[in-house]
């Protein structure tokens, strides 16, 4: 069944499988793109990260690349519903297919690449989840190395790489950045509160940059009274 959700003055539509969490908005934010650059989000999902970029300033271009059939019908259909057809497009095609990923998009096109990958490992976290879901949480149709090399392909020299995932995969990233010569550039990390674990590590890489990594202040989603940061009311302006 699907649903209509607004964000801002965006509608986005969802389905019981392809919904968006708090980890898409936040790497949106994170990521930021200027309105003069051409940008490529993988494993766009419902394409959540691309319609947050048409909120205000979009960027000039916005590929968003999807396998699942369903997901990707969703977001062309937000992408109609709000007229956004000269800016955003969706792409139907298995990252790890070079040829059918480079049919759609020019190779080291893209100035900024984004992407909230699937966390677990094949036979790792939740396991009640339909097929769907599994697909989209799960690194059974891709995996790090593969979501890297595409984004690898996809960039431009100097463009950026930037992505959310779980902190304990953080060392496994930079690996694989660097593998490609996407050189880590800047990390940081989500808590639910000061003081708690973080949940979730933003990390922005720069192909073919200098060695040098920016820890940023902590990004903190709730006060000691379980209330909403000022920072994350800003995120999805309702500050």
């Amino acid at each position: 069944m699907e649903e209509k959700f607004q964000l801002g003055s965006v509608d986005i539509y969802v389905s019981e499988d392809h919904r968006f969490g708090t980890d898409a908005v936040l790497l949106a934010d994170f990521a930021s793109p200027f309105p003069s650059e051409t940008v490529c989000d993988l494993c766009t999902g419902c394409g959540i990260i691309p319609l947050f970029f048409c909120k205000s300033k979009p960027p000039k271009k916005v590929y968003g690349v999807e396998l699942q059939k369903e997901a990707a019908d969703l977001f062309r259909k937000s992408v109609k519903e709000n007229g956004l057809e000269t800016i955003l497009f969706p792409v139907e095609a298995d990252l790890t297919d070079t040829k059918a990923l480079l049919e759609h998009i020019p190779r080291n096109s893209a100035d900024l690449v984004t992407v909230n990958p699937p966390y677990y490992k094949e036979n790792s976290g939740k396991t009640r989840l339909t097929e769907a879901q599994r697909i989209a949480r799960h690194e059974i149709a891709c995996d790090l190395g593969q979501v890297i090399e595409a984004a690898d392909i996809l960039l431009k020299y100097g463009g950026c790489l930037k992505m959310c995932h779980l902190p304990e995969r953080t060392a496994e990233i930079f690996y694989l950045m660097q593998k490609r010569n996407i050189q880590p550039k800047k990390l940081t990390l989500v808590y639910n509160k000061a003081g708690e674990k973080p949940w979730l590590a933003l990390i922005s890489g720069k192909k073919g940059g200098k060695v040098g990594l920016d820890i940023d202040k902590p990004l903190i989603m709730r006060e000691e009274n379980g209330s909403y940061s000022e920072r994350l009311l800003e995120i999805y302006g309702m500050q």
